[in-house]
C-alpha cells in the first residue's frame, strides 16, 4: 500500500516509542488535588523556561487561550488581536461565549499585529465603549504562513501595554519555532508577555496538550477558571510526561522541519497550478492556487495520490512540516507530483 504523506498539520504528530515509554513509566497522582508528580513538573519546567513563577496544564491551546481571556478580562471589555488571530478564528467564538468581551481587530502584515496600530484602537475611558484590557499576539503567525514577528515588535508591543494599563498575551501555539528563528533567550522573551500559552502537541510532538504560564496570582486564577471549563484531570501525569519529553527533546530540532519546509516550497514552485507561495520562513507553506482553481477539488486530488494538506481559505491550500515528515518523503512528494 503506497504510504500517506500527511502535511495537514503538525498535530498529526505521533509519539515516538521513546516518548510512549517515559509516559507509560510517568508517576502519577490526582492533579485536581495537586499531587501529580509529573502534572507539577512539567508546569514547573515550562514556566522555568519563559520565566514566569508558574504553569498549568491543559488539554488544548484553545483552552490555555480562553482561559488566559478569560482571567484577563470582565465581561463587556474588548480585545485587541490580529483579524487572523487563532483565537478570534479558530476557538469557536469563545471570547464571546466564554470571556463576554468583544474584539478588536486589526489588520497588520502576514498575521502579526503593527505596533503603531494599537494606541489608535484602544478605546476612550467612556461609557459608549468597551473598555480595552487585553492586547493578544500569536507567534508564530498561522494563518500568515508561519512567519515570526520581528523581536523588536514584541518589545514595542509590550511597552504600549506596559505605558496603557492593558494585559499582554502571547499564543505560542508555535513559539518554539518562532524562537528557532529568531534566536532570542527564552526568557528574554518570555519577559515581554504577562501571559503565553504554549502547544506542546504540534511541532514537540507530544500526544495531547499545552501549558498556560504566568505569575503565581494570574494561574492561581487560571486553575479555577480550568475548573469551571470542566478542564481539570485526575491522572493526568500520563500526558503530561509526553509534554516533559517533548521540552526536553523535540525542540532543537524544529529547525530539521524548517529546512524541510522550504524543500516543499521548491518542489511546489514548480507545479503548473500555483500561482504564488507566502513567504516561508518556518514550517508552513501557504499555496494561493492560480485564478479559478478551486482549493477543496485540489485538496481532493492531492488525497487521491496520498498527499494530504488542508484548504486554507479561498485559493489556498496549506503543508505543514513536522517530526513525523522526513526528507525521503518529500522527496515522494516530489515524484508523486511530477508523475501526477
Amino acid at each position: 500500500m503506497k504510504k500517506i504523506l500527511d502535511f495537514r498539520s503538525d498535530t498529526v504528530t505521533k509519539p515516538t516509542l521513546e516518548m510512549r515509554q517515559f509516559m507509560m513509566d510517568a508517576p502519577v497522582g490526582d492533579d485536581v488535588f495537586g499531587d501529580d508528580p509529573t502534572v507539577n513538573e512539567l508546569e514547573r519546567l515550562g514556566a522555568e523556561i519563559f520565566g514566569k513563577e508558574a504553569g498549568l496544564f491543559c488539554s488544548s491551546g484553545t483552552q490555555t487561550n480562553q482561559i488566559a481571556i478569560k482571567v484577563h478580562t470582565q465581561p463587556g471589555d474588548e480585545v485587541i488581536c490580529h483579524e487572523e488571530a487563532h483565537i478570534y478564528r479558530y476557538e469557536g467564538g469563545g471570547i464571546a461565549l466564554n470571556a463576554g468581551a468583544s474584539v478588536r481587530l486589526l489588520r497588520g502584515n502576514s498575521g502579526r499585529i503593527n505596533p503603531n496600530e494599537i494606541v489608535d484602537n484602544i478605546n476612550p475611558n467612556d461609557q459608549h465603549y468597551p473598555k480595552t484590557t487585553l492586547v493578544s499576539v500569536e507567534d508564530t503567525a498561522n494563518r500568515g504562513g508561519g512567519l515570526a514577528y520581528n523581536f523588536e515588535d514584541l518589545q514595542t508591543i509590550s511597552t504600549i501595554c506596559k505605558q496603557q494599563g492593558l494585559a499582554y498575551h502571547l499564543d505560542g501555539a508555535r513559539v518554539f519555532n518562532a524562537l528557532a528563528v529568531n534566536q532570542i533567550n527564552p526568557i528574554i522573551y518570555g519577559q515581554q508577555f504577562d501571559t503565553i500559552s504554549i502547544c506542546l502537541s504540534k511541532g514537540l510532538g507530544a500526544p495531547v496538550g499545552s501549558l498556560l504560564v504566568g505569575s503565581t496570582d494570574f494561574i492561581s486564577k487560571a486553575r479555577r477558571v480550568r475548573k469551571v471549563f470542566g478542564g481539570g484531570m485526575r491522572q493526568a501525569g500520563i500526558i503530561a510526561a509526553g509534554g516533559i519529553f517533548a521540552l526536553k527533546n523535540n525542540v532543537d530540532r524544529l529547525k530539521e522541519d524548517h529546512q524541510n519546509a522550504k524543500l516543499v516550497e521548491e518542489i511546489l514552485k514548480t507545479q503548473t497550478w500555483v500561482k504564488e507561495i507566502l513567504p516561508v520562513q518556518t514550517n508552513i507553506v501557504v499555496v494561493l492556487l492560480k485564478d479559478g482553481l478551486n482549493e477543496l477539488e485540489y485538496v481532493t486530488k492531492l488525497r487521491e495520490m496520498g498527499i494530504l494538506c488542508v484548504g486554507f481559505g479561498k485559493g489556498r491550500i496549506r503543508f505543514t512540516t513536522h517530526l513525523d515528515v522526513s526528507t525521503s518523503d518529500i522527496d515522494e512528494l516530489a515524484e508523486r507530483l511530477k508523475n501526477g
